[in-house]
């Protein structure tokens, strides 16, 4: 069949080539369809485009489906009459829909810019996370931009977990996720009759209109809400995670060998290099089932070499197979206290690609070179053949090397492992030389505490222990980060595509703000506009041993950037790393599966292009929250938003992946924090009335969060509780001061609170201050100290007020947390943080009732009597 000649209209289209390698014969362009319609300067008619664009007859129906596709997509839409438009013409806003509890939401526009209000009438149509096109209506009554929903472009849910209500007869379910404020109502004649309590799976079968609610048919009962195991069930729903692998990639598994074959020792560059001779050991936590990284050390004249095995998982995962394609989806493995969703099947991550002790495992191997400086020297990548000769954790090895708190080591494990002491204490020489060059180099390193969950029979809570990181910890991690380094370093020398594990320094606005909360403790942060990680840690350690140290540490921390997968390379702030990738968890992480790949094929001389996408890319809309900002901060947002345009058309599939990486490690880690915060509900709700101590962890403009000393729980002590005051939220002091006391409560303080409510439905936990505690420094200027003179009463106990709920404060999207900045996944199923880290950082959303003209707060009325609870005036909600 001879190809029809296109028009000369039709080569016009600037993206023609580009089109042409994707089809045969083929259509405009999408953005060539956008320029004709601009260009016409009216809306135009289907047959009218058509006219224009030279379509043919045979060519006209796959034109309309292009059509249909993009207004979809939100890039056209029809008027009235039926012509097409451009949205931007129309002042057509398109974005996502951020719901809230309350029954409000917020549009947050694609392009950046401020978020736009959605009051509970345009939220009737519409749930959290639906793709919308809205338009500007004017302010609200707070003086903020409100929006209009014009069309919906996409649903985002299809299927949502739930618990099942039913009143006067009437059942529907209310959604786990509460930014979906409405009812799912259930359709009748379902084959099962719902209970009342139970959590359930529900496909909705009609999407929520003007004029009603969503419908939807229960298609999984998971049980009752206190059942075992309960909480991840929901999490796992609630966050859409893939929890079951494809038929197509458990079928891929079980053809794969249960042991390394003879012909295993091939790969596509030639024979493999045979290591079994060496000492190779892993080093885990006393929990891990995934072995993926094995180390070695010897002496090398006045230096040391370094073996970094890890896992071969490219050789078993292949690219654009199943194993692969779910391996994409899942795009790490989520860990939850006594259970793991692992990113690969059971025979692959525990077994066959797990370097357990005494068995033949293929590996790449990172082979490095380390002076007496603490200098890579030299290095080279290869695959090999290993056996790990023992299966050590941190704890041995501590005991081993370090001993115990008197210094006395533990002479009956170095005698069981004799052969191994000694590779052991070279190791351990060679760590306190990177630990040298580390501190050169100026990376940041904080001071966490992390706990672990220990369980009963019943699988609940039995206590939450702290969990001691010892030197063990530290010497794996510097020796992963040595092999990481020389991964991006390779990639980088050979120019072959791969995704960065990228840091940015701190933004302007956030420079700002710890600057300017530094100034009141009389410190400062050297280098500028651009200060680097060695001035962040010049000043970690000048604080180290300050009485306040936690405090400023935290806001420090608080300051950091959110780490990203990227192919654009940047650097990596915290480790002060100029390129810096993940190359040591295969099993657990796709990008380091994706740079065994780009090594292996540099290896061969060839390049590697991922083949399992397109994926689509996850645009991240979250932005700084916390109130209207500055023109400038929306024109860098702007800027940035262009720049990751860029970067996405120069580096295609590649920028999907890392985006999508991202997110799906940002999901893990909301599921997993769901869940013990669930956990921790059901451990404390039999303790209502007892009183504990704690330290002020989060301040936000509707109270404070406290977590408590012993119990590692975290609760709000609400703004209605603080005391008979006015108390405004100082976000860049991190405090609630009091309007007329001048009494201020912030991050690091302690105090006494006393537990009152515990709801395991919206996993809340609420205390009642009991007393404040001293600071131990405290720097007062002569106004307030007149105003304490003035009003000493507001250092009494506060008045006990009626719990309020609020939800506890997710993380804050852009703290990173001392693993993310060292580049180490998490050991171990059962490793929590011990406080959440997360501030305010949320704008507030508007309340239902006017607020007061001047912060939020509780005063006693006058007609209230003697010894009553004082009326809280209401102040509106937060997003998030």
């Amino acid at each position: 069949m001879k190809t029809p000649r296109l028009s000369r209209v039709r080569r016009a289209d600037p993206y023609l080539a580009r089109e042409a390698e994707k089809y045969e014969f083929p259509l405009p362009s999408r953005e060539y369809i956008q320029q004709i319609l601009e260009e016409a300067g009216c809306p135009l008619s289907g047959d009218e485009l058509a006219h224009e664009l030279d379509i043919r007859d045979d060519e006209l129906a796959h034109f309309e489906r292009r059509l249909g596709a993009m207004e979809r997509a939100g890039q056209l839409m029809r008027n009235r009459r039926g012509s097409y438009i451009l949205p931007d013409k129309a002042d057509l806003i398109r974005g996502r829909v951020e719901g809230h509890p309350d029954g409000f939401g917020f549009l947050v526009p694609d392009e950046g810019g401020e978020d736009l209000f959605l009051g509970p009438r345009a939220m009737r149509e519409v749930l959290h996370g639906d793709r919308v096109l809205g338009r500007a209506i004017g302010l609200d009554q707070r003086g903020r931009r409100e929006a209009k929903i014009v069309e919906v472009l996409e649903r985002a849910n299809h299927r949502l977990v739930g618990r099942v209500v039913v009143e006067a007869g009437v059942a529907y379910v209310l959604a786990e996720n509460r930014r979906i404020s409405q009812g799912i109502l259930l359709s009748p004649g379902a084959r099962q009759k719902p209970r009342a309590g139970q959590v359930v799976s529900v496909e909705l079968v009609q999407q929520p209109s003007q004029h009603s609610q969503p419908i939807g048919q229960i298609v999984e009962t998971l049980g009752n809400y206190a059942d075992d195991g309960m909480e991840i069930e929901i999490a796992l729903r609630k966050h859409d995670l893939p929890f079951e692998f494809s038929p197509e990639a458990k079928a891929e598994a079980r053809k794969l060998p249960a042991a390394v074959r003879r012909k295993d020792w091939e790969w596509e560059g030639g024979a493999r290099e045979d290591i079994r001779h060496l000492p190779l050991v892993t080093i885990d936590g006393e929990t891990a089932k995934d072995f993926d990284d094995a180390v070695y050390c010897e002496k090398q004249g006045k230096g040391f070499r370094l073996l970094v095995a890890i896992a071969d998982v490219s050789h078993y995962v292949r690219s654009g197979s199943a194993l692969d394609a779910d391996a994409l989806a899942r795009g790490n493995s989520v860990y939850f206290p006594r259970r793991v969703i692992p990113m690969l099947p059971e025979k692959l991550s525990n077994g066959l690609c797990s370097l357990n002790p005494e068995v033949e495992r293929l590996c790449m191997v990172c082979d490095m070179s380390v002076n007496v400086s603490g200098a890579i020297k030299a290095y080279r990548f290869y695959p090999a053949v290993m056996y790990s000769h023992a299966r050590l954790t941190y704890n041995k090895v501590a005991a081993m090397l370090y001993g115990d708190a008197d210094g006395q080591r533990d002479e009956a494990l170095r005698g069981e492992y004799a052969a191994l002491v000694p590779q052991l204490e070279t190791l351990d020489a060679l760590f306190r030389i990177l630990l040298r060059a580390r501190a050169k180099r100026g990376a940041i390193e904080f001071e966490t505490v992390e706990t672990r969950m220990v369980f009963d029979e019943d699988g609940k809570i039995a206590r939450i222990v702290p969990e001691a990181r010892n030197d063990a910890h530290r010497l794996i991690e510097e020796c992963m980060l040595a092999a990481n380094v020389c991964a991006s370093e390779f990639l980088q020398k050979h120019k072959h595509p791969s995704l960065y594990r990228v840091h940015e320094g701190p933004t302007l606005e956030k420079l700002e703000k710890l600057r300017q909360f530094l100034s009141e403790f009389g410190l400062s942060l050297a280098g500028g506009d651009t200060p680097h990680a060695a001035d962040f840690a010049k000043l970690a350690e000048r604080i180290r041993e300050r009485p306040d140290a936690a405090l400023i540490q935290t806001v420090m921390l608080r300051s950091m950037q959110q780490a990203v997968y990227s192919p654009e390379n940047v650097g990596h702030f915290g480790l002060a790393f100029d390129a810096y990738t993940h190359f040591t968890s295969p099993i657990r992480r796709y990008p380091d599966l994706l740079v065994h790949r780009a090594i292996k094929a540099v290896l061969c001389g060839t390049k590697y292009q991922p083949t399992a996408g397109p994926v689509e890319l996850l645009r991240d809309t979250r932005r700084r929250k916390g109130g209207k900002q500055p023109d400038d901060a929306f024109a860098r947002a702007a800027r940035e938003a262009e720049q990751k345009r860029q970067a996405a058309a120069r580096n295609g599939i590649w920028e999907d992946i890392g985006v999508h990486c991202s997110q799906t490690e940002r999901r893990a880690d909301e599921a997993s924090r769901d869940v013990e915060t669930w956990l921790k509900c059901f451990y404390m709700q039999d303790r209502i009335g007892e009183q504990y101590a704690g330290v002020v962890t989060a301040v936000t403009s509707f109270g404070i969060f406290v977590t408590l000393d012993d119990l590692f729980v975290e609760g709000l002590v609400h703004i209605s509780d603080l005391g008979a005051d006015y108390f405004h939220h100082d976000e860049a002091r991190h405090a609630l001061v009091g309007e007329r006391s001048g009494q201020q409560f912030r991050l690091s303080d302690r105090v006494s609170v006393e537990l009152v409510r515990v709801d395991l439905e919206s996993r809340k936990i609420d205390f009642r201050l009991i007393e404040g505690v001293a600071r131990p420094t405290e720097r007062k200027g002569k106004t307030a100290r007149d105003r304490d003179r003035r009003a000493p009463q507001a250092e009494a106990p506060a008045i006990a007020a009626a719990p309020v709920a609020a939800a506890v404060p997710p993380a804050d999207d852009d703290t990173p947390s001392w693993r993310e900045l060292a580049g180490v996944p998490p050991r171990g199923a059962e490793t929590v943080k011990a406080a959440l880290l997360g501030g305010s950082g949320k704008r507030a959303a508007p309340a239902k009732s006017a607020p007061p003209a001047r912060g939020a707060g509780s005063v006693p009325s006058r007609s209230t009597p003697a010894g009553a609870a004082p009326v809280a005036k209401k102040k509106g909600s937060q997003r998030g």
